[in-house]
């Protein structure tokens, strides 16, 4: 008998270090959704230093790293952890979570909190962002966005690009080059969201998972676009 109680008491401890180490997490993927939303709101809200209005209408997808760390001392190197969701038949999917990683040479000293926005323009960079990782530059054409809601022709050609790149410091919006960088599924995120190994590709463009309420607030500044 004592054995048992023992027994029963070890699995209820473990079982609560579990539930709490997913519960922590399920938070830490929750206040990323809520930052990548803030970032969002942001951009609509912004004057005329902001990604223009037109290009968020032909957007085909979206992704957000807020506070996407970029330190530097003679070499550059950033990285960053976001999500995005894609326009699937005029709505927008659950996001899926994604790591940013990537390196830049040239003499830099310093280091500063960044928000890094991709719009995808076409299907085809939609479908790069939806592999499990891919290659900025490599697998896909990149381009820095312009800025302004007032985009006029002149800019027309970079929308041809497969994703337009952008950056925020200090709420300024700025074109920005990221080949060389590399989108990674981030695993442990998405299965501590969904409740499972999903792919990218099966949350964002077969609807595997749902819509978890942690993903609430990015979900309903998506549907302001």
């Amino acid at each position: 008998m004592r054995i048992g109680r023992t027994v029963v008491a070890l699995a209820i401890v473990m079982a609560a270090c579990v539930g709490g180490r997913v519960s922590r997490a399920q938070t830490e993927e929750g206040e990323r959704a809520s930052e990548a939303a803030r970032v969002l709101k942001e951009i609509q809200e912004a004057k005329e230093t902001t990604i223009p209005k037109q290009i968020l209408e032909k957007a085909r997808a979206i992704a957000v790293f807020p506070s996407t760390v970029k330190g530097a001392f003679i070499v550059g190197a950033q990285r960053g952890k976001g999500l995005f969701s894609a326009r699937m038949d005029g709505k927008w999917s659950a996001p899926a979570f994604v790591t940013l990683t990537g390196g830049s040479l040239g003499l830099q000293i310093g280091g500063q909190a960044t928000d890094i926005v991709l719009v995808v323009m076409n299907e085809r960079g939609m479908e790069n962002l939806s592999s499990d990782s891919f290659k900025i530059g490599g697998d896909v054409s990149v381009a820095a966005g312009p800025v302004g809601r007032e985009a006029t022709a002149s800019t027309d050609y970079k929308f041809e690009a497969e994703i337009l790149s952008y950056s925020r410091s200090r709420g300024v919006f700025a074109g920005l080059s990221l080949n060389g960088s590399t989108i990674r599924a981030d695993r442990d995120a998405n299965s501590h969201v969904y409740g499972s190994e999903f792919t990218t590709k099966q949350i964002v463009t077969e609807g595997k998972g749902g819509t978890p309420t942690v993903i609430g607030e990015w979900m309903a500044e998506l549907g302001r676009l």
